[in-house]
Formats: C-alpha cells, sequence, structure tokens
C-alpha cells in the first residue's frame, strides 16, 4: 500500500500538515519544493500536482487534496475523526469556526501586510519611492494594523477561558490555527499583552509531533 505524498514547499502552510501527520500517526512521504530565491514563488513544477501550483497538496493514491482546512479534513477522517470533537457538542461548533477563521478572518490582513511592507522596499524610480511608502504607511496604520491587533485581542479573549481554541482537549484546529499566530508572532505582533496566545504557542512549538515535522520538514521561517 502506497504511502500519502506531501508535496512540501519550504517555509509554508504544508509544515502544518507534517506536523498533523505526525500528530495522527499516519505514514507518509515528503516530495519537498523550493521557493524561487528572488520571487518566493513556488517552482513550476507543483502545477504538474495541482492546476494552481501551491502547497500544500496531498496526494493519497489516485486522490490529491489541495487547500490547508480540505488536507486537514481528509486526514483527521482517514485517521478516524481522531482530534476532531464529537458531533453536535460546542466543541464541535468552536471546530469548525475556527477551521475557517484561521484562512478566511486572520490571514488576510497578514498577507495585506506582507504585500504593502515589500512595496515599502520595492525597487522603483526615486521620486516615487516616498509616494509608495506613503500610500504603504497609511494603508497599514488605516487599515492593516487595526484589523491584525483586532484579531490577536479576539483570539487572546477565547484562550482566556480554555486551554485549546475548541475546548479542553488539543484538536485539529489548533494545527489550522497555528500558521497565523505564527506568523504573527514572527512580524512582531505578538507581545506582552498577550500572554495566552503567547502560552498557547509555546505549548505547540513543546508538542513532541511538532518538534518532529520541523525536523523532517527542515527550517521553517512562516513564510506566506
Amino acid at each position: 500500500m502506497a504511502k500519502l505524498e506531501v508535496h512540501h514547499l519550504n517555509n509554508s502552510r504544508s509544515q502544518r500538515v507534517l506536523w498533523l501527520l505526525e500528530e495522527l500517526d499516519l505514514p507518509y512521504e515528503i516530495r519537498p519544493y523550493q521557493r524561487d530565491t528572488k520571487t518566493m514563488l513556488a517552482p513550476p513544477e507543483l502545477r504538474k500536482v495541482h492546476p494552481l501550483g501551491k502547497s500544500p497538496v496531498i496526494s493519497d493514491g489516485d486522490i490529491t487534496v489541495a487547500e490547508s482546512g480540505a488536507i486537514i479534513e481528509y486526514l483527521v477522517d482517514k485517521a478516524g475523526a481522531s482530534l476532531r470533537p464529537r458531533a453536535g457538542t460546542a466543541e464541535q461548533r468552536r471546530y469548525t469556526y475556527w477551521m475557517h477563521f484561521a484562512e478566511g478572518s486572520a490571514m488576510p490582513p497578514l498577507v495585506m501586510k506582507l504585500v504593502f511592507d515589500r512595496l515599502r522596499s520595492a525597487p522603483m524610480p526615486f521620486f516615487a519611492k516616498p509616494i509608495a511608502r506613503g500610500i504603504a504607511d497609511r494603508v497599514i496604520a488605516s487599515f492593516i494594523a487595526p484589523n491584525i491587533e483586532r484579531h490577536l485581542q479576539f483570539m487572546e479573549h477565547e484562550l482566556g477561558g480554555r486551554p485549546w481554541f475548541t475546548g479542553d482537549a488539543f484538536t485539529a484546529a489548533d494545527v489550522q490555527m497555528s500558521f497565523p499566530l505564527e506568523t504573527s508572532a514572527a512580524r512582531g505582533g505578538l507581545d506582552a499583552r498577550f500572554p495566552k496566545l503567547t502560552d498557547w504557542l509555546a505549548r505547540i512549538h513543546a508538542r513532541p509531533a511538532y518538534r518532529r515535522a520541523l525536523d523532517k520538514g527542515g527550517p521553517y521561517a512562516y513564510a506566506s
């Protein structure tokens, strides 16, 4: 029986797929891909796996699954619904919410900040630099940063009454939430105002499965 294959792009969301596989104790193989060092984009070879040419993507025999949330649900099903709360419970409703919140709400402003930060330092005629930087700074200050701050405050509040995002037990929703929070931490968004989120990050980083995935997936710099 062929092992499940993870098409793993360095510094990408596919790192949390490796982590989940380690948590679920499912056998898998890694097919590594490297970003272009100039553009930071995925190599064209990934388009042979999925038309969009993005990671994460997994192959399970003749089945190909893309998108982090869809991959996580597929793997949880494959493992017999491990790391997912029982249907019809408050924990299950929170699980569904956080599975969608991670990419639907938390990541968009973080990606926008990355884009506008790069705009500030992008090559351009000298006379255009002050204009571009002024626009970028205004968008970040008036729209992007307040949204990131609001999301972090909301997540901090939610962890005030429970150790994990869905309740007392660690679930795959915590795996899904790892990328936006690690991205926030790497870009200076988490500080002493968010002790619950900081503690949550420390606890996921200490999990043996997380450390095994990091060893297998290689250096991880929380890229987009």
